[in-house]
């Protein structure tokens, strides 16, 4: 079907359009208001300044397409993908984009307000100064996005992965942020006042001139984030302690406000490192715990094969060994650490005529001129009767 085609029978009154081929047609300025296109492949085509209000675009190709100054009001677009198309002005209030494919869009200055974007990805998409207000961001990736200057007041963006975006400028007021990956993030200048930040990801962020009065960081991993020139007035920081704008006041004497610039930030932290590509926890404990931002402790570990749930070579200790630091290395590599960052040790075995066996695959993980300090032991019995149990303390970033 061609351009001609179409726009005859949608004149005679035919919205649906199922499965059609239109493949880079050109319908700019359009009126298709309420056209139903399911299924169609319109990839490359040129849909600028067309009419699309209410349109049912349900698992619609348009990679490649270009929408500019299109007005997609209330469309239907459950899992449509538009990856690296052209939406700059694009009028897309209320509209329904469920696991939508927008990888690569060009969405500069568009308005998004009200739209539904469970689950869609926007990996590496232009969103400057887009308006995003109220919008259902809910699981959506933006991961590396560029988001300078956009609005999101009142948007959920709950189980959002912002890590890598350009959140510059952002209007993020008031917006629930719970659970978020801001890793890499960059928030400077953004005004994020009264948001929840609850358990989100900010390690490594920029925050630097931000607007924090009154946001709750309860729980949130700020390990090397940065926050010069921020205002983090009445803020609750990550140990649940309300930040403090002056201290060190004299006896007797009002209360002398600090400069603006707050004191450099050591807060007490405390996260719970998992992965499944090591042992889950049988017992009460965890794989390890990330404290203050910067020392790690990893739960002794044995030879469970994380794909199985079970022990492994059972009679062999060497292969017990690589299993075990198979399993540390999952858990440093979680935490964002490495081999090199681990200071100390502690190495279990039911029989100590092991020693020269589990030493020679130690060795493999730490060279002897930066090795960690180590204790080695002898123990009567091991869980599930293994052979070997080692632990360890990392310091990231000391």
């Amino acid at each position: 079907m061609d351009a001609e085609e179409l726009l005859e029978k949608y004149a005679a009154g035919e919205r649906k359009f199922h499965s059609v081929h239109l493949g880079g047609v050109e319908l700019k300025g359009a009126d298709l208001k309420e056209i139903d296109l399911y299924n169609s492949n319109l990839n490359g085509a040129d849909l600028s300044e067309t009419n699309l209000v209410r349109a049912k675009l349900n698992h619609v190709l348009l990679a490649r397409a270009c929408l500019q100054d299109a007005d997609l009001q209330l469309i239907e677009g459950s899992s449509i993908n538009l990856s690296w198309a052209d939406l700059n002005s694009t009028w897309l209030m209320g509209a329904s984009l469920n696991s939508a494919n927008l990888k690569n869009a060009s969405i500069y200055q568009a308005n998004l307000s009200r739209i539904n974007l469970n689950s869609a990805n926007l990996t590496d998409a232009n969103l400057v100064e887009t308006d995003l207000t109220q919008a259902n961001l809910t699981s959506a990736s933006f991961q590396n996005a560029n988001l300078q200057k956009a609005k999101f007041r009142g948007a959920n963006l709950e189980k959002c992965n912002l890590s890598g975006t350009n959140l510059a400028e952002a209007d993020l007021v008031g917006v629930f942020l719970g659970q978020v990956n801001l890793r890499n993030a960059n928030l400077q200048g953004a005004n994020l006042e009264r948001p929840s930040l609850e358990n989100a990801n900010l390690m490594n962020a920029n925050l630097d001139g931000a607007n924090l009065k009154r946001a709750d960081l309860t729980g949130a991993n700020i390990y090397g984030a940065t926050f010069k020139n921020a205002d983090l007035t009445g803020a609750i920081m990550p140990d649940g302690e309300v930040y403090q704008t002056s201290t060190d006041l004299e006896f007797g004497k009002p209360e002398t406000p600090l400069t603006k610039e707050p004191k450099e930030i050591y807060i007490m932290t405390r996260k719970v490192i998992r992965t499944d590509k090591a042992p889950a926890p049988v017992g009460p404990y965890n794989q390890a715990i990330l404290a203050s931002g910067q020392m790690l402790f990893v739960a002794g570990q044995i030879a469970i094969d994380p794909r199985l749930g079970d022990v492994v070579y059972t009679e062999d200790v060497v292969k017990q060994t690589e299993q075990v630091m198979r399993n540390i290395e999952a858990i440093l590599t979680e935490a964002g650490a490495t081999f090199a960052d681990v200071v100390k040790t502690g190495v279990f075995l039911a029989d100590m005529n092991d020693f020269a066996a589990v030493n020679g695959v130690y060795a493999k993980y730490f060279s002897e001129d930066t090795a960690p300090a180590r204790a080695c032991v002898e123990v009567s019995r091991l869980p599930k009767n293994v052979l070997v149990e080692i632990d360890c303390i990392a310091v990231i970033g000391g």
